[in-house]
């Protein structure tokens, strides 16, 4: 009897794999569970994630080689059609997201603080790139810092801000986040999970904008000159990113940064901006519709620059 490494029996999420040549496409009959799936070929770095779902829709088309910011849905009965938009042979994977459950994954791993606290020198080799799958991120930036320093003075200003930086570490660690880098006034941070990421942000605009009303955090001790408001900038987006070499550091590439980049930049500093797949996250969703979270939801249609005449769905986040 003959045994395979990578059987059905080691890897139960792989629920349909095809191989594509350059171009062709393949009608794939669906039998699933509802929940969370995703196609992916291993020598791409783009992937798509959808959802199955009772009365969604019957057809969905995924085309291997291209980006995509949705989330859609199909019915557990379905067909799935996998096309192959690249000019060469790849294998397409449709893998059912369940699994990570019990598995912990490069995007995990590397959204984890103290991962990078730990491990901040072992980066990827000069050159290479890998592709971490489906990662939350968030940018931010401090509304108005330049404003700040020409107020209070320059020594007043960067005491303050470094204070911000310290309750956005502690926030973004309480969900399990991470950050990546600082730039000026600004953070790029990472999380496992849409929602974990809005949880911390929402925490720390709150404190940020009224901190006389909330208790400092464990080990932080806080100047007076550091109790007056400050307007925290914040956008969130998820979507797969590349893992890089950035100044000795693992860092983050592509679309999905690109574009989350460009959403912080739409904030006014009195909200939170979300994107469309992040607000279509079921965990999301639930916690925006719960009254307690006391948090107003907004959508909007926007353009962004350098991403031409494309038009996306944005939700902003108030707090009540």
């Amino acid at each position: 009897m003959d045994y395979c490494v990578g059987g059905p029996q080691v890897t139960p999420h792989i629920v349909a794999q095809q191989h594509l040549t350059a171009g062709a496409s393949r009608r794939v009959p669906l039998r699933l569970t509802a929940g969370r799936y995703r196609v992916r070929a291993p020598r791409l770095a783009e992937q798509h994630s959808f959802r199955v779902a009772p009365e969604a829709a019957h057809a969905l088309q995924v085309t291997l080689g291209t980006s995509s910011l949705d989330e859609p849905t199909v019915a557990p009965s379905g067909e799935l059609t996998l096309v192959n938009g690249t000019d060469r042979l790849h294998l397409a994977l449709v893998e059912h997201l369940a699994w990570s459950d019990q598995a912990t994954t490069a995007a995990e791993v590397t959204s984890l603080q103290v991962f990078r606290d730990l491990f901040a020198r072992e980066v990827l080799r000069p050159g290479e790139n890998i592709s971490v799958g489906t990662m939350t991120v968030v940018f931010t930036d401090l509304k108005n810092s330049t404003q700040l320093y020409q107020e209070i003075g320059d020594a007043p200003a960067f005491g303050r801000v470094l204070t911000h930086f310290e309750i956005l570490r502690l926030a973004v660690a309480a969900e399990n986040g991470a950050i990546v880098k600082s730039m000026g006034d600004a953070i790029m941070a990472v999380f496992p999970r849409p929602l974990s990421a809005l949880r911390a942000m929402v925490h720390a605009q709150q404190w940020l904008a009224a901190p006389q009303r909330f208790s400092f955090p464990k080990g932080i001790t806080v100047p007076s000159s550091s109790l007056r408001p400050l307007s925290l900038k914040a956008a969130i987006h998820c979507g797969p990113c590349l893992a890089i070499n950035q100044n000795e550091r693992l860092d983050y590439f592509g679309t999905t940064v690109n574009l989350t980049a460009r959403l912080c930049g739409l904030g006014t500093g009195s909200d939170l901006i979300l994107s469309h797949v992040s607000r279509q996250d079921h965990e999301v969703a639930a916690h925006l519709a719960d009254p307690s979270a006391g948090l107003e939801v907004t959508p909007e249609k926007t353009s962004l620059k350098g991403f031409g005449e494309t038009s996306f769905e944005i939700w902003r986040i108030r707090h009540q």
